[in-house]
C-alpha cells in the first residue's frame, strides 16, 4: 500500500468512528423560537444573566460538546474539554471570526459619514485585519505597554488620595469608584488627555465622564441580549436598540470632541519624535478620522468595564482571603519602599506573587465566560464533526473551575501558579486564556493586566482589606460583572 492510499485508508477509517453534527447532544429546539424558551422568566431553567450556571447544567447533562439553537437558524457549539478549544483556535484561519455586537455594528454601518466600518469589535475578514494591525502598534506588546507606566502610576496615586476621603464614609460601592480610576487611565493611554474623572465637577451624575461610564454600561449590558433575542431590532428601533443607539451617540459625541481637540494641537514637526499612541493613529497615513473615532468608541466601550469588573472580582477575593493579602503585602512592601514609590518595570517584573494572583483571579472570574469564533474549516470536536461556519463557544469558565483540570477548583490559591511551590501544577494551555487567543485576542491585554497590577500594588501597600459584602456571584452581560455592590473596609497600613 503506497503512503498516499495508506493515508486515504487512515482518513476513511476515522470517519467511520465520527459521530454527525445532528447527534451532538443538547437542549431541546422547538420551530420558529429555538431554545429561547428555555431562558424565559420564571419557567424556563437557563438565564441569560447566569451564562456560566448554564454552561455547568449543560455540560453536566450533555457532556463536554453541547449545542444550541438559540437563536432560530443558528447553532451555536459550547466547548468544555480544552482539547477541543484548542482545535476551535487552530481552524479559525487567517481572518478570525466572531458573531458579536451584531447591533453595534448596525448602528455604525448606518451612520457611514462617521463610521467606515463596524469597528474592531464586531467586524470580520481584510477590513478588521486592516484595523488589526494598524491599532495594535505601540499598544498590543508588553513593551510598549511600559511607556504608559508613568501616567497609569500618577493617575492611581491621584485615585488613592480620593480614597482616603471615600473610606470614611460607611457603605461605600467601590464599583463606581474604579469605573473613574479606569475610564481615567483609559482616557490617558488612547486619547493622551485627562478627563478630570475625580474632580468635583466630574462627580456629579451628568458630567462628561458620568454619562461615558453610563453609555459604556448600557451598551455592554444591551449587546447580549440584542446577539441572541429574535432581533426584531434589524426591521425597526426595539427598545433596546434605541437604548443602544442614544448611548452610542453620547460616546460618538465625545469621541468627535476630544479627537478634534487632539488634532488641533498635532504639530506634523513632532512626527519624527516620541509620539503617544494616539499621535501614531493621527499620522498614520492608512487612517482617517472615521477610523480614528471607531477605536476611541471601542476603546472606552471594552477598557472602563473590564478592567473595573476584574479588579472589584480581585479585591473580594483578596479581602476574603487573609494570607493571600499578607503575601501580596510583604511584597508589595519589598517593592515598594515606600508608600508613594512609583511602581516601575523593575517592580512589574519582580512582582511574582501579584501577577500569580491576577491568573488565578482570570481562573475564577474570567473576563468572559468563554471565547467564540465562526469556524474556517471543517472540525472535529471530542468525536463530533462540526462544519465550517459553524458558531462556536469556548467556555472557559465552567472548565477551570472543574477539579478534573485544577485541584480545589473553587478555591482562591494564586500559588498554584508559582513554578516553585509544592502546589504549581502545569495546566492545559487552552484553560486559562482570558483576553482570547490568537490574532484576535484582546489588543488592550498587556494595558489592562498593567493597569490593574499598578492599583494592585499600590492599594495593597497602603491599605489593608476586608471585603463587607455578601458572596459575590457573576453576572452576564457582555462582559462577567459582579452581581451586587462592591463593600470594603480599608484601614491604611
Amino acid at each position: 500500500m503506497t503512503v498516499l492510499n495508506k493515508r486515504k485508508w487512515v482518513l476513511i477509517t476515522i470517519q467511520r468512528y465520527l459521530k454527525t453534527f445532528k447527534e451532538i447532544p443538547g437542549p431541546k429546539s422547538m420551530p420558529f423560537i429555538g431554545t429561547l424558551h428555555h431562558y424565559l422568566p420564571l419557567i424556563g431553567k437557563f438565564k441569560f444573566s447566569e451564562l456560566h450556571h448554564n454552561g455547568l447544567k449543560k455540560y453536566q447533562k450533555h457532556g463536554p460538546v453541547v449545542r444550541e439553537e438559540i437563536v432560530p437558524g443558528v447553532n451555536v457549539i459550547w466547548l468544555f474539554d480544552p482539547n477541543d478549544m484548542e482545535m476551535m483556535f487552530r481552524c479559525e484561519g487567517k481572518y478570525p471570526q466572531r458573531r458579536s455586537h451584531l447591533a453595534l455594528q448596525k448602528f455604525r454601518l448606518d451612520r457611514p459619514y462617521i463610521y467606515n466600518t463596524g469597528g474592531l469589535l464586531p467586524i470580520n475578514g481584510p477590513d478588521w485585519f486592516r484595523l488589526r494591525k494598524i491599532f495594535q502598534k505601540g499598544l498590543s506588546g508588553p513593551v510598549a505597554v511600559k511607556k504608559l507606566l508613568r501616567g497609569s502610576n500618577s493617575i492611581t496615586s491621584e485615585w488613592l488620595e480620593r480614597v482616603k476621603c471615600v473610606r470614611k464614609k460607611t457603605n461605600v460601592d467601590y464599583l463606581p469608584e474604579l469605573s473613574r480610576l479606569f475610564l481615567e487611565l483609559t482616557g490617558d493611554a488612547v486619547l493622551d488627555l485627562r478627563l478630570n474623572s475625580f474632580s468635583k465637577e466630574e462627580l456629579n451624575k451628568n458630567s462628561r465622564t458620568s454619562r461615558l461610564i453610563k453609555s459604556a454600561y448600557d451598551t455592554n449590558s444591551i449587546i447580549l441580549k440584542l446577539d441572541n433575542g429574535p432581533q426584531l431590532w434589524r426591521k425597526f428601533d426595539t427598545f433596546l436598540y434605541k437604548k443602544l443607539k442614544n448611548a452610542q451617540l453620547y460616546m460618538e459625541d465625545v469621541a468627535i470632541d476630544l479627537l478634534s481637540l487632539k488634532m488641533s494641537l498635532f504639530s506634523e514637526r513632532n512626527i519624527n519624535k516620541d509620539l503617544t499612541l494616539l499621535e501614531q493613529y493621527l499620522s498614520c497615513p492608512d487612517l482617517d478620522f472615521k477610523d480614528i473615532i471607531g477605536m476611541i468608541c471601542d476603546f472606552l466601550l471594552a477598557g472602563i468595564d473590564t478592567a473595573t469588573y476584574s479588579t472589584s472580582f480581585l479585591l473580594y477575593h483578596i479581602g476574603k482571603e487573609p494570607g493571600v493579602q499578607m503575601e501580596l503585602y510583604k511584597e508589595a512592601h519589598k517593592l515598594l519602599p515606600n508608600k508613594n514609590s512609583p511602581v516601575t518595570e523593575q517592580v512589574l517584573n519582580d512582582a511574582y506573587y501579584a501577577k500569580a494572583t491576577l491568573k488565578e483571579l482570570f481562573r475564577l472570574r474570567p473576563i468572559s465566560v468563554g471565547i467564540g469564533r465562526v469556524l474556517d474549516e471543517t472540525a472535529v470536536f471530542s468525536g463530533y464533526e462540526v462544519p465550517q461556519d459553524t458558531v462556536v463557544v469556548s467556555q472557559n469558565q465552567i472548565s477551570c473551575r472543574l477539579d478534573k483540570y485544577f485541584p480545589s477548583s473553587h478555591e482562591f490559591k494564586p500559588e498554584r501558579w508559582l513554578k516553585n511551590h509544592p502546589l504549581y501544577q502545569k495546566s492545559h494551555p487552552f484553560l486559562l486564556i482570558p483576553f482570547g487567543y490568537g490574532p484576535r485576542t484582546c489588543i488592550a491585554r498587556h494595558l489592562a493586566e498593567q493597569n490593574i497590577l499598578i492599583l494592585l500594588l499600590k492599594l495593597i501597600r497602603n491599605y489593608k482589606i476586608e471585603w463587607s459584602g455578601s458572596i459575590l456571584d457573576s453576572k452576564s452581560l457582555l462582559i462577567n460583572s459582579p452581581d451586587g455592590p462592591i463593600l470594603l473596609k480599608l484601614d491604611p497600613r
